[in-house]
């Protein structure tokens, strides 16, 4: 039986084209950006989180105009810890900077930053997990548009960027990781993510690049 390898892809604007990209904008809210939340609280440093956000306008911009599916991704703690495995909140409890109570499911803490809130036709895509494929409706709405292509960005880039690019690009999408759009309060662990995407998980580019793709519009 003869095989054929499939088509690949390999032109960075055909591999990213609107049509089937998605731009995935995670956990950009107020417990992980902004001074006096959860996070901030529990002794983060946030500038590097602040400093991307007018970054992701630009590019949440360039994708509204060219019509890249846009996807909200946002932690959302269920209370009761009825989104609680002992094992995950052992390791919450340990981690760098965090803590349990985290994005409170209706919480302000949970809302999305103002400057990229959703829009009424953007999906919002609640996780309870690190990736934002882990028990959520990801999957479905992106097999549902057709998408082929991911973009994720927001913070961490270490923690839940990386775990939903790993998981993008084992569930069969190319992905591109620009870095200038996401962020971690630990420099080194944000470049090693870096290094690790691109030598395993997809392409590591800068906005520009994806806004050139999108709009034509050079940075």
């Amino acid at each position: 039986m003869t095989t054929k390898e499939p088509h690949i892809l390999s032109d960075f604007s055909e591999r990213f084209a609107p049509a089937h990209t998605a731009l995935l904008i995670i956990d950009m809210q107020n417990d992980f950006c902004l001074d006096g939340f959860a996070t901030s609280r529990a002794g983060r440093p946030l500038d590097a989180a602040q400093a991307i956000i007018p970054t992701l306008e630009t590019l949440l911009r360039a994708a509204r105009q060219a019509g890249v599916l846009v996807c909200h991704v946002g932690f959302w703690t269920l209370d009761h810890h009825l989104s609680d495995t002992a094992p995950w909140l052992a390791q919450r409890r340990r981690a760098t900077y965090a803590s349990d109570r985290i994005a409170m499911a209706g919480s302000e803490g949970a809302d999305f930053i103002e400057p990229l809130s959703p829009q009424p036709d953007e999906p919002v895509i609640r996780k309870h997990r690190y990736s934002a494929f882990k028990g959520t409706d990801l999957d479905m709405v992106l097999r549902a548009r057709g998408i082929k292509s991911v973009v994720p960005t927001g913070v961490s880039t270490n923690v839940c960027v990386e775990s939903t690019l790993r998981d993008a690009f084992e569930t069969g999408h190319y992905t591109a990781l620009p870095r200038d759009a996401c962020a971690s309060w630990d420099l080194a662990l944000h470049d090693a993510t870096l290094k690790t995407a691109n030598a395993r998980f997809g392409l590591v580019c800068d906005s520009a690049d994806l806004i050139q793709v999108w709009t034509g519009e050079t940075q």
